[in-house]
């Protein structure tokens, strides 16, 4: 194989490896927002339970008042039942006293049902924060892995860079321009291997000649459709004819 043809193969590779890189390092960000965005959906829920418990709270305490108010009135009818001396106040009295009855045993009822929310509440709050101490845990976790893997990626970039750096030194000038102008025009795949008489990155379909040129792989052969370097990979069963 031609030696320039060799080496714009391995420098795709290495440009390829190099973007693949840069683009999973250019990802941070968006991943720590992501971090961030799990951490405060925990953090919002362990607040709406603890909102809900605090609003469970209030309601209990208004309720308790209304209690004590109707006792009060209760006490003080049964005081002035004491005191009737005709069949029409007691009766007057006794039907002021039942519905103050039911207006404590209505407000104690709500008083229970607010005690039962409240200890569901509690238990929710309980595993809301359990669950934020797990989600916590994970991404602290997540966030250590990711940040050794930058450090390799960029251990990696500077790895690449210095073989690229290398293997452009020992390139035909002229080669190494026809490469990057492909690269540029190309979103940064600027070789492509020849199958079947085919561009298998284009799939447009070589003429006879130019294809014939591409298997030798002695000279460098741009597709005529997408400029792209081509090259041709020799089988076994190929070499054996």
């Amino acid at each position: 194989m031609n030696a320039d043809l060799e080496r714009v193969i391995a420098l795709q590779r290495l440009d390829s490896e190099a973007g693949a890189a840069r683009k999973k390092l250019a990802e941070a960000p968006e991943r720590e927002t992501s971090f961030d965005a799990r951490l405060d959906a925990a953090r919002q829920h362990v607040a709406d339970a603890k909102a809900k418990l605090a609003v469970n709270q209030e309601t209990r305490r208004a309720v308790e008042k209304e209690v004590a108010v109707h006792q009060g009135r209760l006490s003080k009818y049964r005081d002035q039942a004491m005191a009737v001396k005709t069949n029409q106040e007691y009766h007057a009295i006794q039907h002021e006293i039942a519905h103050a009855q039911r207006e404590v045993k209505k407000h104690e009822d709500q008083i229970l049902e607010c005690m039962v929310e409240a200890d569901d509440l509690a238990a929710t709050i309980k595993a809301a924060e359990a669950a934020l101490a797990a989600e916590q845990k994970t991404i602290d976790a997540d966030r250590k892995k990711m940040q050794a893997e930058d450090v390799a990626l960029q251990r990696s970039l500077d790895t690449l860079s210095a073989e690229r750096a290398a293997l452009v030194a020992a390139m035909d000038r002229r080669v190494l321009a026809t490469y990057e102008m492909a690269a540029l025009k190309r979103q940064g795949i600027a070789v492509a291997e020849a199958k079947d008489g085919i561009c298998t990155i284009c799939h447009v379909r070589l003429r006879p000649q130019v294809f014939n040129d591409v298997r030798r792989n002695e000279t460098i052969v741009q597709c005529e459709s997408c400029q792209r370097i081509l090259y041709y990979v020799t089988t076994p069963a190929t070499q054996a004819s």
